[in-house]
């Protein structure tokens, strides 16, 4: 049987008002839930206060739900001190969930404990980076642990939801090998890969495209946070990272010996893993063509690429924009459905824009 339905009224309280956190504020305020807002920063919660994320928090306020939603270091402590200070639900966003579970697994009312993760986010940090879209369409780990109450289990779903997220539900130990494999070993293998640029030449970076931003461009997320994010999930990093360094001994090995035919089959098991990744709305990925357009670099000329591309009836999956640093035109990577790239080619063609086959 499933968890019995469950209604949001609030109050909700969140406890840090940074990126996440204010971001719930605003989508449980954009349904009318009041918010309470706490945070160690006074700070932070008169800027998420003003953004309209909630009000700050006065004894005697009586919360339905608290979201914790702290650096990973104090999440433990957090999730205790609001199981102790109310009778509500409570859940977290952090990016782990054994460590805090560890934590609080032998307190009073751990039965109202639910972890979640919403895995959405920004390299930007603080309130001022939050919006009430943040989570929109986006998987939300849901991870209860054994003893977590179902009437608790279902209002965090009941959170999920109001904020426009698609509940994903996980054990604790599964959610912290699943989000090694997604997020933490791809982070530390971003950050070596743009450690190889910090000092090179100038000459070479002058040749740096697309595909190195691509790559690197979780590196730029904040190092003190992510430090202890791969520390609070050091076990299941160790064993990727374990598996990454064989798989780059082979690679090692193969380019010293001219191996082809070996480098071909790792270079195959990266492209059948981009393929595994899910699709759009989780559905399997579509087979899809990339059209480029050459872009004069000034205002305005973004927006009459887009207003083209809608006029033609063709729905863009992705995009990507390529800076040009010897001209003043970017190069506009617009990934559509296979079957309708040469209809989108034909139709900016007769709009006057420069394409590329």
């Amino acid at each position: 049987m499933g968890e019995p339905p469950a209604t949001l009224t609030g109050p909700v309280e969140i406890v840090g008002t940074g990126l996440l956190g204010t971001s719930i504020g605003l989508a449980c305020r954009r349904e009318g839930i009041d918010v309470l807002l706490t945070d160690l920063s006074s700070e932070h919660v008169r800027t998420a206060s003003g953004l309209g994320a909630g009000r700050p928090r006065v004894d005697g306020d009586r919360p339905q739900l608290v979201v914790v939603a702290v650096p990973p270091d104090h999440l433990g402590t957090e999730i205790a001190a609001a199981l102790a200070r109310t009778d509500a639900v409570v859940t977290d966003v952090g990016s782990v969930k054994t460590g805090p579970l560890a934590t609080v697994a032998g307190e009073p009312g751990v039965e109202r404990y639910v972890g979640g993760h919403p895995m959405a986010g920004s390299e930007r940090s603080g309130p001022l980076a939050a919006s009430a879209a943040l989570f929109d369409g986006r998987p939300w780990a849901v991870a209860p642990h054994e003893g977590s109450r179902p009437d608790a289990v279902a209002l965090v779903d009941a959170l999920v939801r109001l904020c426009g997220a698609v509940p994903v539900r996980l054990t604790p130990a599964e959610h912290d090998k699943a989000v090694a494999r997604t997020s933490h070993v791809p982070h530390l293998l971003a950050a070596l890969v743009a450690g190889r640029l910090a000092e090179a030449p100038t000459e070479h970076l002058a040749l740096s495209g697309q595909g190195i931003r691509d790559v690197t461009r979780v590196a730029a997320g904040d190092p003190v946070l992510y430090g202890q994010i791969v520390a609070a999930n050091a076990e299941a990093v160790l064993a990727l990272l374990g598996e990454v360094r064989g798989q780059l001994d082979l690679v090692i090995g193969a380019v010293s010996s001219q191996d082809r035919e070996t480098l071909e089959t790792l270079l195959s098991q990266g492209v059948a893993g981009t393929r595994a990744i899910p699709g759009k709305h989780g559905g399997p990925i579509r087979p899809t063509r990339s059209v480029f357009v050459s872009v004069p670099d000034h205002p305005g000329e973004l927006a009459r690429l887009f207003a083209d591309a809608g006029a033609s009836d063709v729905n863009i999956e992705d995009i990507h924009i390529d800076h040009d640093p010897g001209r003043p035109v970017g190069l506009v990577e617009l990934i559509v459905d296979e079957t309708r790239a040469e209809h989108l080619l034909a139709s900016l063609e007769s709009r006057d824009w420069v394409t590329h086959r």
